[in-house]
């Protein structure tokens, strides 16, 4: 009884995991009509050297790719092609 009771436990904090985990990730790569641009790239650019450049360019990518990576740096390739390849007139990748 103990054994079934721990795997019903078990089996209900792994579903809890799984549904905070979507919830999370949608909430990163939302749909444009409810995508809150200024307060993920708010985020994003917290640890920046440039925060004000880095906040007006990752807004311009979030509009465009609807999307912005988790996190303060890194995890571009989660926002697929549209965010790691834009390029500034320089040739420099665009989107922090």
């Amino acid at each position: 009884m103990a054994a079934k009771m721990s795997l019903f436990v078990l089996a209900s904090l792994l579903l809890l995991a799984v549904r905070v985990m979507t919830r999370l990730s949608l909430s990163l790569s939302l749909s444009s009509r409810s995508l809150a641009c200024p307060g993920l790239c708010e985020v994003r650019c917290s640890k920046h050297s440039r925060p004000n450049h880095c906040h007006r360019v990752c807004q311009t990518c979030c509009r465009r790719c609807r999307c912005v990576p988790p996190g303060t740096a890194g995890n571009r390739e989660m926002c697929g092609v549209c965010y790691t390849n834009m390029t500034t007139h320089r040739n420099a990748t665009k989107c922090p």
